[in-house]
């Protein structure tokens, strides 16, 4: 894998997520499964899905890699997307994106349970969306064979009171 370009800012996260999921072949219908942390990345899942929200497809999350707990993204009017309350009929990824916080110490899954939830879904496209460096830092990316890596950067956080 080789860096193709350097961004800047969320639009510099988002256009790149959006651009690759529309030159995908996606058809109507076709899933794109984030797996991440409850809370922690679901506000960054429904970002990335906010971005994608004119292409015809189904969102579902799944916290961390529990698929019987998939819930469905769904535009709120207003709002933005969300996760629903709605189960996921079933998962079936086209497209798998991993969220960042997954490969953050001290989280309760380990790469091996997520490399399993991936092989279940042989053929389905592996998406990482990660910041400072995360994926590197805890050998995901040479575990996961990703076709876009997204490593944003939010650095420095600047405080003032």
């Amino acid at each position: 894998m080789e860096l193709k370009e350097q961004l800047s800012g969320v639009p510099g996260m988002l256009r790149p997520f959006k651009g690759f999921l529309r030159d995908s072949g996606l058809n109507e219908g076709d899933q794109v499964v984030y797996y991440g942390c409850p809370g922690t990345c679901t506000p960054f899942i429904e970002l990335l899905g906010f971005a994608v929200r004119d292409l015809p497809i189904e969102q579902v999350y799944v916290p961390y890699v529990n698929e019987a707990a998939a819930k469905v993204i769904r535009p709120v009017e207003g709002v933005g997307m969300q996760v629903s309350a709605e189960s996921a009929v079933k998962v079936d990824p086209k497209v798998i994106v991993l969220m960042g916080g997954l490969s953050m110490p001290g989280v309760p899954v380990t790469k091996e349970a997520v490399r399993g939830a991936v092989a279940t879904h042989p053929g389905a496209m592996i998406v990482g969306v990660c910041f400072m460096q995360m994926f590197e830092k805890m050998g995901w990316v040479e575990m996961f064979d990703f076709d876009l890596l997204i490593d944003a950067s939010i650095n420095p956080v600047r405080v003032w009171q």
